[in-house]
């Protein structure tokens, strides 16, 4: 399965239509969405589609035609996500429809290759799944601590100093965890 990290977009035009397709992560997928319809007023319609894994580690997906006919449009973006086995992220397309009707068929292409298009400027990445990881160590050894979070791509900026102790609280990959588990019981324990 793969994922991004940031968002991206791109542009494609068919039969004068103007398509504006947004690939963004999950949590940037409500606050993109309002801010494209507050930038593109005009706009015929803002189509989406998403997958996400839930906290039961079942893939959800959702998708909105936003007007057009039912199935042109949301359908073809969600089917490019499935392609690439998408997760954890959204993909948005504006239309500005340009007085060519370009039938079901021209939608469903029209869509679909708009989402192919911006996932060909987007950085992918494997997604693997972060669970939640605690863990406690003495003020002085916070430099090695985070030398060590750096060097193997946790980011660490949560966390909470105590009187006498520093309270990791990390989102943290499977291989991740197991790493600072032995990295904790050869320094610390």
């Amino acid at each position: 399965m793969r994922t991004i990290k940031s968002t991206h977009f791109c542009r494609y035009e068919v039969k004068k239509s103007i398509f504006i397709s947004y690939i963004a992560p999950i949590d940037e997928f409500k606050t993109l969405h309002a801010k494209l319809k507050i930038e593109h007023p005009k706009a015929t319609h803002i189509v989406w589609a998403y997958r996400y894994i839930n906290e039961f580690d079942q893939i959800v997906e959702n998708g909105s035609d936003d007007g057009e006919p039912k199935g042109t449009s949301a359908q073809p973006m969600l089917n490019v996500l499935r392609g690439i086995e998408g997760v954890n992220l959204s993909i948005l397309t504006i239309r500005y429809f340009g007085g060519i009707k370009l039938g079901t068929g021209g939608l469903v292409r029209a869509y679909g290759t708009a989402a192919k298009m911006v996932l060909e400027h987007a950085d992918l990445v494997l997604y693997e799944r972060k669970k939640s990881f605690c863990f406690t160590c003495k003020y002085h050894f916070i430099q090695k601590t985070e030398y060590f979070l750096n060097k193997i791509g946790v980011d660490f900026k949560n966390r909470d100093f105590e009187i006498d102790e520093v309270v990791w609280k990390l989102e943290v990959s499977v291989r991740q965890k197991e790493e600072i588990e032995r990295f904790l019981s050869e320094n610390f324990i």
